[in-house]
């Protein structure tokens, strides 16, 4: 059984710093292009980030230079350094794996406000 289980989302004033984990289970992890996507209410699921299997980077383009993705294949898991943080960043944020199937986590929240 697939499990991907974000964790580290919260309440994060503007400017501020926050770290999301992806811990994957059930996978051969290091053969998954892992990535993070995330949805704020009304609005469509967009990508954040993702790292290939080869470790070739790309970000979506309202968080680059803010957020870095990176992934520790001794611990099946992804990570997502996000600095500068703004309202606008505030979504359910998704962790993703894709190699012959796509898998989805639950989601993990994150909120900035003042």
């Amino acid at each position: 059984q697939v499990q991907l289980v974000e964790s580290g989302g919260g309440l994060v004033q503007p400017g501020g710093s926050l770290g999301l984990s992806c811990a994957a289970s059930g996978i051969i992890f290091s053969r998954y292009a892992m990535g993070w996507y995330r949805q704020a209410p009304g609005k469509q699921r967009e990508l954040v980030a993702r790292i290939t299997a080869s470790g070739n980077l790309n970000y979506g383009d309202s968080v680059k230079g803010r957020f870095t993705i990176s992934r520790d294949n001794a611990k099946d898991t992804v990570y997502l350094r996000m600095n500068s943080l703004k309202p606008e960043d505030t979504a359910l944020y998704y962790c993703n794996a894709q190699f012959a199937t796509v898998y989805w986590g639950q989601g993990t929240q994150v909120t900035v406000s003042s």
